[in-house]
């Protein structure tokens, strides 16, 4: 196997453990983010913590794909990889931002379940997941998702259908991340879900493509025009 059909392997794999773990950890997440009284309640916390760790997991698996892809993708353009890579790790820490109020909230529930302003305090630490899942899977995701599109569209390592739907995609999902950001519409609700359909399609068509069949050979940015054909002069006597 040589290093290009690795990297592509790994890079599947990675991008499949990003939505695994974040779809997870959405779903675990569950009792915490819709019941606003979980912080006094008497269910359990096992599945936050879990999610908490997926979440850490998926932040970890981001940086991955950033950093298995640059090598290969950097051969179209050095300057957007290395924006695609920064773009990516400033997701990832995002994410690992909203990890932070979910244990807390783990911890309030333990300390604090009895005292009168632990609900109000426990809807603190919701509110903010929410919003660094607006900020980093939403805004950063959406131009991060531009950058390696793009790439690929011009380096046609993959087949053209999949950075297309990247390229589409990535605006969906900013323009619906901003829309929410302002109130237009709900975090949950048909629009975003909507919006959020090309982006998923392009990330598990690239994953599925890259973890199976690898990368096309690369088309050069520049290609080197053929040398013209020279004659050989006529002797002279």
């Amino acid at each position: 196997m040589t290093s290009t059909r690795r990297s592509a392997a790994v890079a599947g794999v990675l991008f499949l453990v990003t939505h695994i773990t974040s779809v997870t950890a959405l779903v675990l997440y569950g009792p915490a983010l819709d019941h606003p009284r979980f912080i006094t309640g008497s269910g359990a916390q096992a599945p936050v913590i879990l999610g908490a760790f997926l979440e850490v997991v998926l932040a970890l698996s981001i940086v991955g794909t950033a950093v298995t892809l640059f090598p290969v993708v950097k051969r179209t353009s050095e300057a957007v990889a290395l924006g695609y890579v920064g773009l990516r790790t400033l997701e990832a820490g995002v994410v690992a931002v909203g990890v932070v109020p979910m244990l807390a909230l783990v911890t309030l529930r333990r300390d604090l379940a009895p005292h009168s302003g632990a609900v109000p305090l426990g809807q603190a630490m919701v509110a903010l997941h929410n919003w660094t899942f607006l900020v980093g899977p939403s805004l950063v995701c959406g131009t991060n998702t531009v950058l390696l599109a793009h790439l690929l569209y011009r380096s046609r390592l993959v087949p053209r259908f999949i950075p297309v739907l990247g390229l589409i995609g990535g605006p969906l999902v900013f323009a619906s991340g901003a829309a929410q950001m302002f109130g237009l519409i709900d975090q949950i609700s048909v629009w975003a879900a909507l919006a959020a359909v090309p982006v998923f399609a392009w990330e598990v068509c690239l994953a599925l493509v890259m973890l199976i069949k690898g990368f096309r050979a690369p088309v050069a940015a520049h290609p080197v025009p053929a040398p013209s054909p020279t004659h050989p002069q006529p002797s002279t006597l």
